[in-house]
């Protein structure tokens, strides 16, 4: 039997009962029973009817909340079951999805934010909360422009042209830079992405100041290198003093530039993580007796420079290296101190660290260069530094060689009354006299 005749059967049922009684009992009996009849089954219905629009009313639709019925209703009703149960499982699978999704954006290192139409904030990650500085409990439905107000992103929003990102410094995280791209997707909806910069942003700007360092480091001596070379060339007779001083002074320039050019190389080797330290025994004692005997020859007597031993430990690391730092830090002593000076070179054991420092009585530095000795090319005093034939670079490999051996400089200095340079090493790179490590004791 089709469904129609299963729906119409009651009615079917109520209008043979209404003939039977006709015939037999008359009209009048006949009509009354197919009233009754008639008001109990809209009665059936309204009642159904008002126990469905109770059940739309609540707030939690949950197959186990529909109401029992009866007749066609109990159908009704279990095909609304089954809607509601297939309606839950879809639900959850999208829950499910969205948190999949969430979790995975919030792991990821960019912000994103999702935008509609009008640039309300529907959603985004933690990344996006710190970079743009936005809540998005509180700010949800905001305009992004009401609280991204800078001008250069109001402007990028309003262009609609999003090929390429823009670039933004002022935020309202103090020293971050962020990239922000746009991309429109779905039914004019968009993706904000932002990503932190900052660091590719140092990166370039020391790019910058390196390649315009070296440039300006090279300058002076190749103009005077070419400006006596042109003199030289067009000249006939030549003044044999004038001849020797320019060999001279063309001499020293390009000593200046090849241990410009040495000192770079180094910086780059120490720098290249591929460049692993080589490691073994290195004997401080015998290495310092070395660097003395190259210092008293640089500095012809000029100052008075003594050597303290007190400790017989050797170091765990690169000799070569060791020696560069060394070295680097007893020339600026020799560099920056008058003439009649001392220079005091230590090797001790402190505390169970090895401590090495250079001690003079020269000019010193004033506490606000201090943090910034050891960049690249940064001088206190320009002219002297370059008199005395500095590179600028100095300091900066002695910050990488004590990296790649886990130890760390401390500086120490008085204006007019000298500087103190130490270097501290952990008790795992030093060997004891009897080749114990000093930490394994």
């Amino acid at each position: 039997m089709s469904d129609i005749w299963q729906r119409s059967s009651n009615i079917l049922l109520m209008v043979f009962a209404t003939s039977i009684i006709w015939m037999i009992f008359g009209t009048v009996k006949a009509l009354v029973f197919f009233n009754l009849a008639l008001l109990w089954t809209v009665f059936h219905h309204i009642r159904h009817l008002v126990m469905l629009e109770r059940w739309l009313q609540l707030s939690d639709h949950t197959p186990a909340s529909i109401p029992a019925g009866s007749g066609v209703w109990d159908d009704v009703f279990a095909h609304l079951a089954r809607y509601v149960r297939q309606h839950s499982q879809s639900q959850e699978l999208l829950s499910l999805a969205l948190k999949r999704m969430q979790s995975v954006t919030s792991a990821m290192p960019d912000g994103i934010v999702i935008l509609d139409e009008s640039d309300r904030i529907e959603w985004c990650n933690p990344i996006a909360e710190q970079h743009l500085g936005i809540d998005l409990l509180m700010d949800a439905g905001q305009q992004i422009t009401y609280l991204v107000r800078q001008m250069p992103f109001v402007e990028y929003l309003a262009a609609r042209q999003y090929s390429n990102p823009l670039i933004l410094k002022q935020t309202r995280m103090q020293n971050l830079i962020i990239s922000l791209q746009l991309v429109p997707y779905g039914f004019n909806q968009k993706l904000l992405i932002s990503r932190d910069i900052t660091r590719f942003e140092k990166i370039e700007t020391m790019r910058r100041d390196f390649i315009a360092n070296v440039s300006h480091e090279l300058r002076t001596p190749l103009t005077v290198i070419g400006g006596f070379l042109e003199t030289l060339s067009s000249s006939e007779n030549l003044n044999p003093e004038f001849t020797q001083r320019a060999l001279v002074l063309m001499t020293e320039q390009t000593t200046r530039m090849q241990h410009l050019i040495e000192d770079l190389l180094i910086l780059s080797r120490l720098e290249n993580e591929q460049n692993k330290v080589k490691e073994k025994k290195v004997d401080v004692v015998r290495l310092l007796h070395g660097i003395l005997q190259d210092a008293e020859s640089i500095n012809a007597g000029c100052h008075h420079i003594k050597l303290n031993i007190t400790s017989q430990d050797q170091l765990l690391g690169s000799e070569e290296e060791l020696r560069s730092a060394f070295g680097n830090l007893i020339s600026n002593a020799i560099r920056y101190t008058p003439d009649d000076g001392e220079i005091c070179i230590n090797w001790e054991k402190r505390n169970g660290q090895g401590l090495f420092f250079v001690q003079d009585s020269g000019i010193g530095i004033e506490p606000e260069h201090i943090p910034r000795l050891t960049e690249r090319f940064y001088r206190v005093d320009s002219s002297r530094s370059r008199e005395t034939g500095g590179t600028g670079l100095g300091l900066a490999i002695v910050k990488h060689v004590l990296n790649r051996h886990d130890a760390h400089l401390e500086v120490t200095s008085e204006v007019g009354k000298g500087s103190r340079f130490a270097i501290l090493f952990p008790s795992k790179r030093l060997i004891s006299e009897d080749g114990i490590n000093a930490e394994s004791k």
